[in-house]
C-alpha cells in the first residue's frame, strides 16, 4: 500500500512536470485548453496516437531547444578552445623572455664572456618554447605537434621570417660564417630526413643530435675565440640585447627558473587547446602542429629578426634564422625523443619534410650566389610559405 502512494505520488510529480514543461511552449490558447484537462490525460494527449499534431509540436520545440543549448555549449567550448591556445602563446612568449634575460644576466655576473653567451645562453632561451612545447605534445601521445612544430617552424623561419625580413632590408651575408653555419644547417635538414623516413625517432638518435650540437658550439666557440669575425661580433650583440636582467645573482636566477615555469604551464594550454582545436576543425593535430604551433613558437625568432632588419642589422637577422634551425633540429627534436620516443606522423614523411628539405636548399643557393639575399628573393620565400600554408589548408 505504502509503495503504491508512493509511486502515485511520483507519478502525479512527473504529470505536473509535463504539464508546466508544455505551458512554457504553447501559446495562451492552447494552454487555457491544456489547463482544464486531467493530469491523467496529458500524458496520452502528448503520445503521437493521441494529438499528433500537438505531439509534433511538442517534439520540435523540445529538439529546437536542445539543439539551442548544444549550440551555445558549442560557441562556449570553441571559445575556451581559442582562449586557451593564445594563452598558452603569451605565457611561452613572456617566459622564454624572461629566461633568456635571467639566464643570461646570470651568467654575466658569473663572468661569462659575451661570445660564449651569444652562442649558448641565447640559442638555447629562445628555443626553449619549441622544446617544451614539443616534450609536452610527446609526453601526451600528439607526435604530430612534437615533430610538426620543429619542421613548421624551420619552414616558417626560412620562408616566412627570413623572407620578411628580406623584403624589409637587403641582408649581407659573410662567407666564412656562411660556409660554416650553411653547411651545419644543411646536415641538419638531412639528418631530419632521415630519422623521418626512417618513421621513428628514438633514444639513440635523440642522443646522436644532441652530441652534434654540442660539438658543433664547442667548435664555433674555439673558432671565433682564435679569430674573431662578423659572425662573433653577432654572437656578442645577441647577448648585449638580452642583458637587460637584474644585476643581482639571486634576483637573475629566479627570473630565470620563473620563465621556465611560465614557459611549462604555456605549453601545456597550448598543447591542450592544439589538440581541442583539431578535434573541433576535423583536421589532424599534425597540420595544427605544422601552422598555428609553428608560427606561434617562433614568435621570438620572428620578433628579433624583425627588429634587426628594421634596424639594418640583417646579419643579426640571418644568423637568428640558421641558429634556429639547427637548434630546432639537433636541441629540441634531440631533446624530446631521449624523454619520449616518437612516432613520425605520415604526412610530414610524405609531403612537409620535403617542404623543408626545399626551403632549406633555396636559402643555401640565394644566399650563396650573390653573397646577399635581395627583397625579390625575399618575396620568393613568402610567395611560397603562402602557397605551402595555403595547401595545408585545402587538404585540411
Amino acid at each position: 500500500m505504502r509503495l503504491r502512494l508512493f509511486l502515485h505520488g511520483e507519478l502525479e510529480t512527473a504529470r505536473l512536470i509535463l504539464r508546466e514543461l508544455v505551458n512554457a511552449s504553447i501559446g495562451f490558447e492552447q494552454r487555457a485548453t491544456l489547463n482544464a484537462l486531467p493530469s491523467k490525460s496529458l500524458p496520452r494527449m502528448l503520445s503521437p496516437s493521441g494529438n499528433p499534431g500537438m505531439f509534433a509540436k511538442f517534439r520540435g520545440i523540445l529538439r529546437s531547444q536542445s539543439m539551442g543549448r548544444c549550440a551555445r555549449n558549442w560557441e562556449i567550448t570553441r571559445m575556451e578552445v581559442w582562449i586557451s591556445v593564445g594563452l598558452g602563446l603569451v605565457l611561452l612568449l613572456v617566459g622564454g623572455e624572461l629566461l633568456v634575460r635571467g639566464a643570461v644576466a646570470s651568467a654575466t655576473s658569473l663572468g661569462v664572456s659575451p661570445l660564449l653567451i651569444g652562442l649558448t645562453l641565447v640559442g638555447f632561451g629562445t628555443s626553449t618554447p619549441e622544446l617544451v612545447t614539443s616534450v609536452t605534445a610527446a609526453l601526451n601521445g600528439s607526435p604530430g605537434i612534437a615533430v610538426g612544430n620543429v619542421v613548421g617552424s624551420n619552414i616558417a623561419n626560412i620562408l616566412f621570417i627570413l623572407g620578411l625580413s628580406a623584403v624589409i632590408y637587403p641582408m649581407a651575408v659573410n662567407p666564412k660564417g656562411f660556409r660554416r653555419d650553411a653547411m651545419m644547417m644543411s646536415a641538419a635538414a638531412v639528418a631530419c630526413l632521415g630519422v623521418v623516413l626512417a618513421g621513428r625517432m628514438g633514444m639513440l638518435v635523440g642522443v646522436a643530435f644532441l652530441a652534434s650540437l654540442l660539438a658543433y658550439v664547442v667548435y664555433v666557440y674555439l673558432q671565433e675565440k682564435r679569430a674573431p669575425d662578423e659572425a662573433a661580433l653577432v654572437a656578442e650583440h645577441r647577448a648585449q640585447d638580452a642583458r637587460s636582467g637584474p644585476r643581482q645573482l639571486a634576483l637573475s636566477l629566479a627570473m630565470a627558473v620563473g620563465g621556465i615555469a611560465i614557459t611549462i604551464f604555456g605549453a601545456r594550454f597550448l598543447v591542450d587547446g592544439s589538440i581541442a582545436m583539431a578535434k573541433e576543425l576535423g583536421v589532424s593535430d599534425t597540420v595544427i602542429g605544422l601552422t598555428i604551433v609553428a608560427v606561434g613558437t617562433s614568435m621570438p625568432e620572428l620578433v628579433t629578426s624583425v627588429m634587426a632588419a628594421l634596424r639594418k642589422h640583417a646579419d643579426v637577422a640571418y644568423g637568428n634564422i640558421v641558429g634556429s634551425n639547427i637548434f630546432n633540429v639537433f636541441f629540441i627534436l634531440g631533446t624530446t625523443s631521449v624523454i619520449q620516443p616518437i612516432d613520425i606522423p605520415p604526412q610530414i614523411a610524405g609531403f612537409d619534410i620535403w617542404v623543408m628539405q626545399g626551403a632549406t636548399a633555396l636559402l643555401v643557393y640565394f644566399a650563396r650566389s650573390g653573397a646577399t639575399l635581395q627583397r625579390w628573393e625575399g618575396w620568393i620565400f613568402l610567395t611560397s610559405y603562402a602557397a605551402y600554408t595555403g595547401y595545408l589548408i585545402s587538404i585540411a
